[in-house]
């Protein structure tokens, strides 16, 4: 077990270099550092890292892609004095088929159980031998003396499927969510003779019941889409699970609910979205099944940075030093981002609602200036409302993350980039039950450099609800202090949480 340390709140507050952030709304913003490649113990040299995290009942977990750390959620102060890499529970639990430098963490708090749940891919091109990892904590508490993970490794070539040349699909951009009757995962299929392009998913539940108890889980229950996979571009870009936000479940017997894009094409537009359904039977598997895709319309967009010729390329970022270095920022616009937010309603009437995001453009042709469209479906998939973020400033919002409180408020935090803009960090609000108002935008934290030796920004981020008050917003981005040239490596992670007005545990519509 990592040891931890406590230090004087009033000595953390000054080294997190909190500030405050007033709107018109008078809204306070409190943000702190999180995990930077300056970090004491931080072995990564890794240009991307995909920060992301959740809130608990009493700290924060941060996840980058070779290491977490924990926060004290009043003081700030990290939980552990060495910063663990990212394979510290399989390699305590003599896990070797998951040790290494992992690759598209997750980190996420299972509301309905009060633990941890961390998830990460392993592997190799070399070997092309994949495995999944999922780490699963015992109680609530990091900092607790009995603190430990229930760690499980989970073997994936007999479930990628090899392409026409018998090579193994290469698993990326794996995904993780809490259902009360599996946690389910969902994972891109990339064809490696074919430049990695994307061809399909694959989908599985795993076993949550016996996961949380450190049993020894069922074996878990998969399909791929399509069926077979054809080697053909999947324009469905990268499946979501719906991951439950709250302490209530949805009602028995209901399936989980996944979502991805419908990217258009040889054309830039599209307004569709595809739902799928996954119905896991664990006393007969076999009657297990994934039903879809359904698919939804939805108002028109054009993916962020859409280039029809190339719909995989969604480079069109620019930053200030955009006009000397020529480095523009993926916006990682062909597929809808992390997470797919559930939350269960029992005001009368009572309601279910999925929320997701993504960036689109919010000009009129591919590659323009992109802004954050965000969706609310209906249990059954139907489109209750819909937006997009675009306060007219010129600059580009980019890598969003969606989540909605007790009372009905949703908010998205993301990245936003311009020509005069070094890339920072923002969010919007709004009020769903409210007459769905106008957002409110508010900054989260300024940087002050660009990423100029790299195209690939951070592929997804994560705004997450506090369990306790089942109000605070919280949310983890990357900026920049110091431009990230040459070879050098300075990117920096930021914490931050707010809450939206109206919410209190008093005025719950729940």
């Amino acid at each position: 077990m990592l040891k931890f340390f406590r230090i004087a709140a009033s000595v953390w507050l000054f080294l997190a270099a909190l500030f405050f952030v007033s709107s018109s709304d008078a809204q306070t913003v409190t943000s702190f550092e999180g995990i930077d490649a300056s970090t004491p113990g931080n072995t990564a040299t890794l240009r991307v890292v995909d920060p992301n995290g959740a809130v608990g009942t009493k700290q924060y977990l941060e996840w980058i892609d070779t290491a977490y750390q924990g926060y004290n959620k009043t003081t700030f102060a990290p939980v552990y004095s060495t910063l663990p890499a990212g394979d510290t529970p399989w390699l305590a639990a003599g896990q070797t088929n998951c040790e290494g430098k992992a690759g598209n963490g997750v980190a996420i708090f299972d509301h309905l159980a009060s633990r941890w749940v961390i998830a990460v891919r392993q592997g190799s091109n070399t070997t092309s031998i994949y495995y999944f990892c999922v780490a699963v904590s015992n109680t609530d508490d990091l900092t607790a003396s009995n603190f430990a993970w229930h760690a499980y490794t989970i073997p994936l070539n007999t479930l990628l499927g090899t392409n026409s040349q018998g090579k193994t699909y290469f698993p990326d951009y794996p995904k993780i969510a809490t259902w009360a009757d599996g946690y389910y995962i969902t994972i891109d299929l990339e064809d490696p003779s074919n430049a990695f392009q994307e061809v399909g998913v694959l989908v599985c539940a795993l076993d949550r019941a016996n996961m949380l108890t450190g049993g020894t889980p069922r074996t878990p229950q998969c399909f791929t889409y399509p069926n077979p996979v054809t080697g053909s571009l999947f324009l469905g870009h990268s499946l979501y699970p719906a991951d439950v936000e709250g302490t209530l479940a949805a009602p028995v017997g209901t399936p989980e609910l996944l979502v991805s894009i419908q990217n258009p094409k040889n054309t830039n537009t599209s307004s569709l979205l595809n739902f799928w359904e996954f119905h896991v039977n664990w006393t007969t598997p076999s009657q297990s099944s994934f039903t879809g895709p359904k698919q939804v319309t939805v108002p028109s967009y054009i993916p962020g940075c859409y280039d029809v010729p190339a719909p995989t390329n969604t480079v069109c970022v620019p930053e200030p030093t955009t006009s000397t270095t020529s480095n523009f920022i993926d916006s990682v616009g062909d597929r809808l981002m992390h997470r797919f937010a559930y939350r269960r309603f029992t005001n009368a009437p009572p309601y279910q609602s999925y929320l997701v995001s993504h960036d689109v453009q919010v000009g009129s042709v591919s590659l323009s200036q992109t802004g954050i469209r965000w969706y609310e479906f209906s249990s059954g998939a139907a489109l209750l409302n819909s937006g997009t973020i675009n306060p007219g400033d010129g600059n580009y919002r980019f890598v969003p993350s969606v989540a909605q409180d007790s009372a009905g408020n949703l908010a998205v935090g993301y990245s936003v980039s311009g020509t005069s803009e070094h890339p920072s960090i923002a969010a919007s609000y709004l009020n769903l039950r409210g007459g769905n108002s106008a957002p409110t935008e508010i900054p989260l934290f300024a940087g002050t450099a660009d990423e100029e030796n790299a195209y690939h920004w951070g592929g997804y981020t994560s705004m997450t609800v506090d369990p306790v008050d089942d109000c605070t917003f919280w949310y983890v981005n990357e900026y920049f202090t110091t431009p990230q040239a040459g070879t050098t490596v300075t990117w920096q992670t930021r914490i931050s949480n707010f809450k939206a007005p109206g919410c209190a545990a008093a005025s719950r519509v729940k």
